[in-house]
């Protein structure tokens, strides 16, 4: 074994547990089961809420303004903003993606001077997101985007990725250091879970497909939310089957998504273009997994620049989040919102789903249908709506079901079409409905033996 100092096992160790201690490890706070990182986001919460409306208002239109700016500068002079390579990734981007910028920084001020059709900013639709879910997302993002790199850049995910390379290769086609991905998604919040897997993807440690199966399969809701799906339809008495009945939709799902297409289409090829021809975290035969991994974890602490380098990274992450994320989230975010509360679109695209119900002998399968789309627009939907659906076995159902689907525009799926991971929003649409088709069977079979 190579020698290490003292020093360098005190680089990978401290920051490694400090690490899992704010993103990995639950707990009971204020009787709710939540983690560190989450406690922090809702302090700060508490202290600036009544600022932060105008405060992601203020990100939004900036960032709209500055993706213009750039723009204009760029085609005339493509040289003069060489010195700024991180601000030109994040503000010279494609016209769409700059056409979606100046909706949500359109959509962003309509809902804060609550102008124009009310459907906009009601408090259904841009109102919550603008005055809920992205004062949430931009605390979480602020202490992620600071901390992240103790997961990453202290040898932690060396470490996993090579112990657990035999487990993750052969049931979810994935490197072992995804498993600290899935990890911090299950435990802690499927927010982390994206923002990890993109960054690992922009380093170059994920392919395009893994990036896109990591995201969309395992950026799951945390369990703190869990907990409010299931008191919002009335069965927190039944948490725990209910829980257990989401990892094995979960675990059913992670296993056979990988396989099959739009993911099993993406290409095996790295950020920068190059194909996948080894892995990347092999071990050699005369070692343990768990002694080269250490080794692994050890050289890339020993290579950890300092506080200055870790204080860069982590507010250039935190301004990628911020400026990359929020306006892809209020735009898509209120669109999906305004189809799902003010049009019948969902309730329609539902009805097919009424034969198949009954045929799970699902009771009150009509209304049930109603909602098995709906939480495309937002997970929370489907729980409000099964609200006042007399049947146990139905609204467990529905609350098992809306958490198993995963991709809800409101949040995670505006993340990944924010984030670098390379998935398309019709590869969005076909990914949900498939975790539907394959999670249903699995929740109403399991319902059935529970009730």
């Amino acid at each position: 074994m190579k020698h290490y100092s003292l020093i360098d096992h005190l680089k990978f160790i401290v920051p490694s547990l400090l690490g899992i201690f704010l993103f990995m490890i639950p707990f009971s706070y204020k009787d709710q089961v939540t983690i560190p990182i989450a406690i922090l986001a809702s302090w700060l919460q508490n202290q600036i809420g009544d600022y932060l409306t105008g405060i992601m208002t203020f990100i939004i239109v900036l960032t709209a303004f500055m993706t213009l700016l750039y723009r204009w500068i760029l085609k005339r002079n493509p040289e003069a903003l060489s010195f700024s390579p991180f601000f030109i990734g994040l503000f010279h981007v494609t016209t769409f993606w700059a056409a979606v910028r100046v909706v949500g920084a359109v959509l962003a001020l309509l809902t804060y001077f609550q102008v124009g059709p009310e459907a906009i900013y009601s408090e259904n639709t841009g109102g919550m997101l603008l005055g809920d879910l992205l004062h949430i997302l931009f605390s979480v993002f602020l202490f992620a985007g600071l901390l992240l790199p103790l997961l990453l850049n202290f040898g932690l995910l060396e470490l996993f990725g090579t112990v657990l390379e035999k487990v993750m290769r052969p049931l979810f086609t994935l490197p072992g250091r995804s498993s600290i991905d899935n990890l911090a998604s299950w435990l802690g919040d499927g927010t982390i879970g994206v923002l990890l897997t993109s960054k690992q993807y922009e380093q170059g440690y994920y392919t395009k497909r893994e990036a896109a199966v990591i995201g969309t399969t395992f950026s799951v809701v945390s369990i703190t939310f869990c907990i409010v799906v299931i008191e919002q339809v009335n069965l927190e008495h039944r948490f725990i089957p209910f829980y257990l009945t989401v990892l094995a939709a979960g675990l059913v799902s992670g296993i056979i998504m990988p396989r099959i297409p739009p993911l099993s289409r993406f290409k095996n090829q790295y950020n920068n273009g190059e194909e996948q021809v080894r892995e990347k975290e092999n071990v050699g035969k005369e070692k343990s997994r768990w002694r080269s991994g250490y080794e692994k974890a050890l050289d890339k602490a020993s290579k950890s620049k300092g506080l200055p380098h870790y204080v860069k990274e982590g507010s250039q992450n935190v301004l990628d989040m911020w400026m990359g994320v929020a306006p892809i989230v209020m735009t898509f975010g209120t669109l999906a919102l305004v189809l799902a509360t003010y049009t019948p679109v969902f309730s329609w695209l539902g009805y097919p789903f009424i034969p198949i119900l009954e045929l799970m002998q699902l009771p009150e399968a009509e209304a049930a249908s109603e909602t098995l789309l709906i939480g495309f627009a937002d997970m929370f939907l489907p729980a409000i709506l099964i609200e006042s659906v007399s049947s146990e076995l139905t609204r467990f159902v529905i609350a098992c079901l809306s958490v198993s689907q995963l991709i809800y525009m409101s949040e995670v799926g505006g993340l990944i079409l924010g984030s670098k991971i390379p998935v398309r929003f019709i590869h969005l649409i076909v990914i949900f409905l498939l975790r539907t088709v394959i999670s249903l069977p699995i929740i109403v079979a399991i319902g059935h033996l529970i009730f």
